[in-house]
C-alpha cells in the first residue's frame, strides 16, 4: 500500500515547497498511465500557467516603474536647472515643462488604474449604445490634431458600457493622432450582425508581423512610429481588454497606407 501511494507523497512533497516566489520547480510524473499520472500532469499544467502569470506581473511592475520614474526624472533635472540659477531662469518655461512630465504622470496613472480595473474583472455596465452616435459625440468635443473624416452609419447599435467604449476609441484616436501624416479616418457600419468601428491613419503604419505586439503592455514601436513621445504604451492594451469584456476583437487589418484599427462588436437590432 505505501509502495502504491508513493507517487502521490512525491507529488505533495513537491508541492509543499513550491513558493510565490519560485514556481520554477514540478512535480515528478509517474511512469505509469493512470489517474496519479494525470494529476501530476494537471498540476504541472497549472504551475506552467501560473509561473507565466507571475512572470508576466513582474514585467509590468517593471515597466511601470521605469515609466513612473521617467516624468519624476524629468521634473527633477527641470528643478535642479532652474535652482543652478534662479535670477536667471525662465521660470514660465520651467512650468510648462513641468506640466508636461506632470501630464504625461497623470496619463500613465490613470492608465494604471484603468488596468487594474480590468484585471480585476468588474463587470461593465452594458446598455444599447449606437456606435456611430457615440463616435460623432467623441468627434465633436475633442480638440482636433490632424484632420479627421468620418463615415458614421446610423443605427448600429452594441450592448455596452458607453464610457468604456468612449475609452476605447479615444485611446486608437490618441495613437492615430501620433502616428498620422495629416488625416484620420473613422468609420462605423454594420455588416453580417456585427457592429464595426474602424480607426486609419496615413502613417507609415505597423509590420504585419509587429501588429500583435502593439497590444501588449508598454509596447513602443522603433523605426517610422519612434516619434510617439505622448503616449504611455498602456493605450492600445486598454483597448483591446474594453473590446474583449464586451464579447468582441480588435485587431490591426490590411490597409492601402496607414494603420487600421478595425473594432468588432455583436450589434443588436434597434
Amino acid at each position: 500500500m505505501r509502495k502504491a501511494l508513493a507517487p502521490v507523497d512525491a507529488i505533495t512533497d513537491t508541492l509543499g515547497v513550491i513558493t510565490a516566489t519560485d514556481l520554477s520547480q514540478r512535480v515528478p510524473v509517474p511512469k505509469y498511465r493512470d489517474e496519479i499520472r494525470r494529476l501530476a500532469e494537471t498540476a504541472n499544467q497549472t504551475l506552467n500557467r501560473a509561473e507565466m502569470a507571475v512572470e508576466q506581473q513582474r514585467r509590468f511592475a517593471s515597466d511601470a516603474s521605469h515609466d513612473l520614474r521617467s516624468p519624476l526624472t524629468a521634473m527633477r533635472t527641470e528643478i535642479e536647472a532652474a535652482l543652478l540659477d534662479p535670477h536667471q531662469t525662465d521660470w514660465p518655461q520651467t512650468a510648462e515643462a513641468l506640466l508636461d512630465s506632470l501630464e504625461r504622470l497623470q496619463a500613465l496613472v490613470t492608465d494604471l488604474l484603468q488596468i487594474a480595473r480590468l484585471d480585476a474583472g468588474q463587470p461593465p455596465r452594458m446598455e444599447p449604445t449606437d456606435l456611430g452616435d457615440l463616435a460623432a459625440r467623441e468627434l465633436d468635443r475633442r480638440q482636433r490634431k490632424v484632420e479627421v473624416l468620418r463615415d458614421l452609419k446610423d443605427g448600429v447599435v452594441v450592448v455596452g458600457d458607453r464610457l468604456s467604449l468612449a475609452r476605447l476609441l479615444n485611446n486608437l484616436l490618441d495613437n492615430g493622432e501620433r502616428h498620422a501624416e495629416s488625416a484620420l479616418k473613422v468609420t462605423v457600419y454594420r455588416e453580417n450582425g456585427t457592429g464595426i468601428m474602424e480607426v486609419l491613419d496615413d502613417g507609415a503604419g505597423i509590420a504585419p508581423e509587429k501588429r500583435e505586439l502593439v497590444f501588449q503592455r508598454f509596447t513602443r514601436l522603433d523605426a517610422a512610429r519612434s516619434r510617439d513621445a505622448g503616449g504611455t504604451g498602456l493605450g492600445l492594451s486598454i483597448a483591446r481588454q474594453i473590446a474583449e469584456t464586451h464579447g468582441g476583437t480588435l485587431a490591426i487589418e490590411d490597409s492601402p497606407r496607414g494603420a487600421r484599427f478595425v473594432l468588432r462588436l455583436p450589434a443588436v437590432d434597434e
